[in-house]
């Protein structure tokens, strides 16, 4: 057994930055006053909080108007650069797990980047990368499918890491939407699900804290969820995304949640053992053995809706997701709504 903290942290936006370089000073300040407070929570709730999540897109925001090119040049992080290499030489002073979303860019795909959700070991070492496969205004491996396959395979697409504290996969903000994203990781063994997110804070329950609960239901695992502190630098309102991380047991209770503001509340027992034991027992609540995947294999290989492959041509300007998404919707309304 061991804590698992959502930290709820504020994110510093690189929005304003005009500069590479500015903006990867402005995220080294922001991994130092991460690693303040990670130091801090574990002092107060105890050293056996081996297990830490931090929001979506934590050091950067999200583009408010650059192009696809600017915001690769700007805030995509480089898998061998120097704000990668902070990351692992904080969290291997911290000896933790720690998990979080960013922007990064790929040597297959020089013209784009992908939004990526990471798990770094007490090592230091990246353990997974996971790229955000549905996304409204971002590139994703689907868009460049074909050669995505051929350059990593399909099992790069859901990764799971197999560690001492359990096997740790990663679901991106509002992917927690989509049940088969978890699915896929639950096939793969997937026990404690890491969800770095930057979403709405209503005292309402939200479509993504419904979905939080189910998937922690129907896959018999833990979900923690991170959501950020608010954001600053930008001029949406500052608390827009503020509140609601929690940890989520392996049936769907909630063991702890943050209010609103910078906060360490959302920390809870992450129980191994009694996970296994449940996933173990013949019972009508053993949603995982009670699967039939071939009841819906042949659907899903029939029908096609959002189509791969859409940037394998010359980068395009963000209109081309709307359109691409447009056409979907008129293509279903002919065949399907």
């Amino acid at each position: 057994m061991y804590k698992a903290l959502a930290l709820q942290t504020t994110c510093k936006t690189v929005n304003s930055c005009t500069s590479r370089d500015e903006s990867e000073q402005q995220m080294l300040r922001s991994i130092e006053r991460i690693e303040a407070q990670i130091t801090a929570s574990i002092n107060f709730v105890g050293r056996e909080t081996m297990l830490v999540v931090v929001p979506e897109y934590f050091l950067s925001g999200f583009p408010m108007g650059e192009t696809l090119v600017e915001w690769r040049d700007k805030a995509a992080l480089e898998i061998d650069g120097r704000v990668y290499e902070a990351l692992g030489a904080m969290v291997q002073r911290l000896q933790i797990y720690f998990s979080g979303n960013v922007y990064e860019q790929d040597p297959h795909f020089p013209d784009l980047y992908f939004q990526t959700s990471f798990i770094i070991g007490p090592n230091g070492n990246v353990l997974l990368r996971y790229r955000r496969l549905n996304s409204m205004f971002a590139p994703t491996p689907h868009d460049v499918w074909a050669y995505y396959l051929e350059a990593y395979g399909y099992d790069a697409v859901f990764p799971v890491a197999k560690t001492n504290i359990g096997n740790l996969a990663c679901i991106a903000s509002e992917e927690i939407l989509y049940p088969e994203i978890a699915r896929c990781l639950a096939m793969r063994g997937a026990e404690v699900f890491l969800h770095s997110t930057s979403e709405i804070g209503s005292p309402l329950l939200t479509q993504k804290n419904v979905a939080k609960l189910a998937r922690a239901t129907e896959n018999m695992g833990y979900v923690v969820s991170a959501n950020s502190a608010g954001m600053t630098g930008i001029s949406i309102p500052e608390n827009s995304t503020d509140g609601g991380s929690k940890v989520v047991d392996y049936k769907g209770l909630i063991l702890a949640e943050a209010g609103y503001g910078e906060s360490m509340v959302a920390n809870a027992d992450i129980d191994l053992n009694a996970l296994r034991t449940y996933r173990q027992r013949p019972a009508m609540g053993n949603l995982l053995a009670r699967q039939r995947f071939e009841l819906y294999a042949e659907s899903y290989a029939k029908h096609s809706f959002y189509p791969p492959n859409t940037l394998l041509a010359e980068p395009v300007d963000r209109s081309h997701f709307v359109k691409t998404q447009q056409a979907v919707i008129d293509k279903l309304k002919k065949e399907v709504f």
